[in-house]
């Protein structure tokens, strides 16, 4: 274990984190507990993560005078007379619970593989169902990448892409139930498959994935979609859906009938059908349902551990802590009460 400084500075203030505070990274879930235990010791590693050169007010941007409050562990800065929190302008505001909660729960949902459930949390953490299932969700915000980066390109070797349907199977709906969203035209626009939703994911082979939940699989549409997310002249691979047949226009595309077979040399689609089952294990096996207006999230959870598949937990967990920051989700928000910005 390595150990930091004991003492952090604040700009042109200083203030004690403690004798012999150990602000490395815990490497298992069981050192992670031990660890944040204590509220001032996870207090002190979010706040060594979040502000690397000094504390920095987030009203004013200013780096000069700020202090600690000790006992309220807030901080206030001299140059526009305002206080703050370390939660302030991260997922943790406004939050009533603490970072001893808080780093647990980061830990165990970025390091399931499958995902885990709000009731799990509830149990383990001690707080209550709804709690959990609001806290899920703010970490699940940290875990969004947010680049608009392209994927492909000539140093890529190939991008799969495929589409996949989420939901209740026809056969395992009341009937009414059915028949309502066959006369809603959900089957039409989702070829068939009665109230599912489509995902569309494009995965670098041997590198990252990309989801997008899409409304049909229109030709336009789809093009679109893959004009935003793959760079021209990349060498794609899709299976025979019609939706894919005018895209040889901005790449060198490549199609695998699966009428036919699975596999022809280096074109297939094996590998983004493979990341399917993993999602739909997470979502099937541990989320049972899922709202489409929530879909997207679990989809940005899925996709973060994947692409972080080459790191450890401990990497993972403190790449979710450092992202954190910048982000906010309101209660209202996240129910539909008030408009995400």
């Amino acid at each position: 274990m390595k150990h930091w400084a004991i003492i952090y500075l604040v700009h042109n203030s200083w203030y004690n984190i403690g004798v012999n505070s150990d602000l490395s990274t815990p490497e298992t879930l069981l050192e992670v507990i031990r660890h944040f235990a204590d509220e001032r010791t996870a207090w002190n590693y979010f706040v060594a993560r979040r502000w690397p050169d000094g504390v920095t007010c987030p009203h004013c941007g200013g780096t000069g005078k700020i202090h600690l409050i000790e006992s309220r562990l807030r901080f206030r800065c001299n140059d526009c007379g305002e206080q703050f929190s370390a939660k302030t302008g991260s997922i943790f505001e406004a939050s009533p619970i603490g970072f001893s909660k808080w780093l647990p729960a980061i830990w165990m949902i970025t390091n399931a593989k499958n995902g885990i459930s709000s009731y799990e949390i509830h149990r383990g953490l001690g707080v209550t169902q709804k709690t959990a299932w609001f806290m899920l969700h703010r970490i699940r915000l940290a875990m969004q990448n947010g680049s608009y980066e392209k994927l492909g390109g000539p140093d890529v070797s190939g991008v799969e892409v495929d589409e996949t349907y989420i939901g209740g199977k026809a056969k395992n709906m009341h009937s009414d139930k059915r028949k309502a969203k066959i006369r809603r035209g959900l089957d039409a626009r989702t070829g068939g498959q009665v109230g599912k939703d489509i995902v569309l994911g494009f995965l670098e082979r041997g590198g990252k994935v990309r989801t997008l939940h899409i409304p049909d699989t229109r030709q336009g549409r789809v093009q679109a979609m893959f004009i935003r997310n793959v760079k021209f002249e990349s060498d794609i691979y899709t299976d025979a859906h019609g939706s894919y047949s005018a895209l040889y226009n901005w790449y060198r595309h490549s199609v695998i009938d699966h009428a036919v077979s699975y596999v022809a040399g280096q074109v297939h689609t094996n590998g983004i059908e493979n990341y399917w089952s993993l999602l739909k294990r997470t979502i099937s096996g541990t989320y049972v349902s899922v709202e489409p207006f929530h879909l997207f999230r679990y989809l940005d959870e899925q996709a973060f551990r994947y692409n972080e598949r080459k790191g450890n937990d401990a990497n993972r967990f403190e790449q979710v802590v450092v992202n954190a920051t910048g982000r906010r989700l309101t209660y209202a928000a996240l129910t539909g009460k008030e408009r995400v910005q």
